[in-house]
């Protein structure tokens, strides 16, 4: 038997010590990017849905000849907060769009855009 180190079968070698914690170091930000990526996802598709629910509720509004205020603030509550509602009204049918920004990252971070636009046609007999 030999005086220097005992070497047991299915341990690793002295000179592989710690490799694992290297190699976490290195991908932990790779994995920390992938999860603000997964999050800032969900929450832009989050408010692009009410975005598309808060247009699609004021045009069945606005197609009833509720007043292009009523129908506005309709949208601007149903919608994320500080979205911006545009509301076009034909002689036949409404268009009503609502945009937003969401923050990603807290309120200073980038921002991503999302909207949802619905038509409706007016009901017979409406103004």
């Amino acid at each position: 038997m030999s005086s220097g180190a005992h070497h047991v079968e299915g341990a690793a070698p002295r000179r592989e010590r710690g490799a694992v914690t290297a190699e976490t170091a290195a991908v932990l930000p790779v994995l920390v990017l992938l999860a603000v990526f997964a999050m800032s996802s969900l929450a832009a598709l989050g408010a692009q849905l009410r975005c598309q629910d808060a247009a699609r509720e004021a045009a069945r509004a606005a197609a009833r000849s509720e007043p292009t205020s009523v129908v506005r603030e309709l949208a601007e509550t149903a919608g994320p907060a500080g979205s911006v509602v545009a509301v076009m009204v034909g002689s036949d049918r409404v268009v009503v769009t609502v945009q937003a920004r969401v923050r990603v990252l807290g309120p200073s971070g980038p921002g991503i855009a999302v909207r949802g636009s619905a038509v409706a046609y007016r009901e017979p007999g409406a103004p």
